[in-house]
């Protein structure tokens, strides 16, 4: 799994990647909580994954195109990693993901 930013505020949650580069391959953007994205505004698509309180994905929506909405009722939180992550990863539904503090 790529390396992730966490969002801590609700500034950073509901801005998201708006107005940032594309996502590079090893780098993700983990929003929570959340159980919903659109990507209006965005110029390229993106791999979404859903989880559930516990890590657990409950969802995954590949290459979600510009100016579209995703939901996942049940989700604590979202994924969101360059369009072909989720193949090359091999995440699938019932994944576990967890946060892992990369203090250098």
């Amino acid at each position: 799994m790529p390396r992730a930013l966490l969002t801590e505020t609700l500034m950073e949650r509901t801005k998201g990647l708006l107005g940032k580069p594309p996502l590079e391959a090893d780098q993700a953007l983990w929003i929570q909580p959340c159980n919903s994205v659109h990507t209006f505004g965005m110029k390229s698509e993106l791999d979404i994954v859903y989880l559930n309180h516990q890590g657990v994905v409950k969802k995954i929506v590949p290459a979600l195109a510009p100016r579209r909405t995703s939901l996942c009722l049940g989700a604590r939180s979202v994924i969101e990693l360059q369009a072909g992550i989720i193949n090359t990863n091999g995440i699938t539904i019932g994944d576990r993901v967890e946060w892992i503090e990369n203090n250098p």
